[in-house]
């Protein structure tokens, strides 16, 4: 399966009726989330440089072709007109990492409007999914007030793809390590793993797990404590690394995975003490997200890292985003939608920001307000991109100073205040002259 033949079919048959029409000005579109999901007080931006490079490489041949005419059950040469088709259109985005808020562009196509509209499907799943996955990774690390958090996620995210997003995500926002050792390799994350319970139930005995693990990986190392008795296996743990070389403050550490992590950590961290274990670690695992992460910060937890897997890697409260992908320009003509709840504003846009998130959606030719900065920038040009990728470093960077700057009612893990976004006056004004043009062109019997 190619990534050209990965779209909805209804935008192929539009493409062939826009094709069929001669409709092939450039048009453009604005992506953009309609309301943020609930406990959200704001956004990180994800997946644009997916989007840049698929965008980059499309190109409809032979096959894509092929697969068209099958799912349409038409001969492939009623879809010859598609035959050759490349991306050879304009993309301005909100780079990587950036926090942006309901309501504004995060990203804008223009292009021929059958190759627009072709990409839609394939742009909207990229954005809306990492986009969600960040948001939520960025609240872990607020949660965790400076505490290490690392990505378990891989074996309970909805495909091996979601995993490597829920991976670069947590990348972005300021996760420590991940487990997935592709995502590793891929991305140069630090990659990090203990054991399983099932690697001390192959053994039997717990000292002999732990010891012929220290054995096998010299260095530091870190213990599974919870399979049987939570602390029996601390005290396990805690002898065995009393003996081993250089272990007092090298890095080692011990993982607790169930139960009632704040006693438990509590109770570990006695044990440890009391062996003179001060700078062994205490990892947490287990079904953790923000809310359960800031619940043991807030405690006092003496608990060093956290580790997050399936609720953070499938946004379990917010699985989705309110994404969409609409036209606002067609030619020299400026388009809106009226759909009740779903009205878009017209023509090409830009996002002007200044002190923090105080953001004005204007129109892209506006001049920027004194003080303020422009979100969007173009990243293809004619179908090329423009200049290098950013590194993952500059994107982590710059996600750090947006969370940073935002206000504090924004950032709270529950109950935050999202923010809102302006709206400059000749939007607006364009947007009512558009809505009386429908009315009136379109709809002289409807009030509008």
């Amino acid at each position: 399966m190619s990534r050209e033949t990965t779209t909805d079919l209804y935008e192929v048959t539009m493409a062939l009726s826009y094709l069929r029409e001669g409709m092939a000005q450039p048009a453009t579109f604005d992506l953009f989330v309609r309301d943020l999901p609930p406990e959200r007080g704001f956004l990180v931006v994800a997946g644009v440089e997916h989007v840049v490079d698929y965008l980059t490489d499309y190109r409809l041949g032979s096959e894509q072709i092929q697969g068209f005419a099958s799912v349409l059950h038409r001969p492939p040469e009623d879809l010859e007109p598609l035959l050759g088709i490349t991306f050879d259109g304009d993309v301005r985005a909100v780079p990587e990492g950036r926090v942006v808020l309901g309501g504004e562009p995060v990203l804008e196509v223009t292009a021929p409007l059958p190759v627009a509209q072709l990409v839609e499907s394939y742009v909207l799943n990229q954005i809306s999914h990492q986009t969600a996955l960040a948001s939520k990774a960025a609240r872990c690390v607020l949660a965790a007030e400076g505490h290490p958090v690392v990505d378990f996620s891989l074996r309970r995210t909805h495909g091996i793809e979601a995993a490597a997003h829920a991976a670069r995500a947590g990348a972005i926002t300021g996760f420590s390590a991940t487990s997935n050792v592709a995502a590793a390799v891929e991305l140069g994350l630090p990659a990090v793993g203990t054991m399983a319970h099932s690697y001390i139930e192959a053994f039997g005995p717990e000292e002999a797990a732990f010891r012929a693990f220290a054995d096998a990986h010299p260095g530091p190392v870190t213990f599974l404590v919870d399979t049987y008795q939570t602390e029996q296996g601390v005290r396990t743990a805690a002898q065995l690394l009393r003996s081993l070389d250089d272990a007092t403050g090298s890095g080692s550490a011990i993982r607790l995975d169930s139960g009632n992590l704040e006693e438990e950590a509590r109770r570990a961290r006695s044990i440890l003490d009391a062996h003179g274990l001060p700078e062994v670690r205490i990892v947490v695992s287990g079904g953790l997200d923000e809310y359960a992460i800031d619940d043991l910060v807030r405690a006092g937890a003496p608990v060093d890292v956290y580790a997050v897997g399936t609720r953070v890697g499938v946004s379990a409260d917010a699985p989705y985003l309110d994404t969409a992908y609409k036209l606002v320009a067609y030619g020299d003509r400026p388009v809106m939608k009226l759909s009740t709840g779903k009205v878009t504003a017209p023509g090409p846009k830009q996002v002007f920001r200044r002190n923090g998130c105080e953001d004005v959606v204007a129109l892209a030719e506006e001049a920027a307000p004194a003080g303020s900065r422009p979100l969007l920038h173009p990243v293809v040009r004619k179908g090329t991109r423009i200049g290098p990728a950013p590194g993952l470093q500059h994107i982590r960077e710059r996600c750090a100073a947006d969370v940073a700057a935002l206000p504090e009612e924004a950032r709270r893990v529950t109950g935050p205040t999202p923010l809102h976004s302006s709206t400059s006056p000749r939007l607006r004004a364009l947007t009512d002259r558009v809505r009386r043009h429908i009315r009136d062109a379109y709809l002289p019997d409807a009030s509008l």
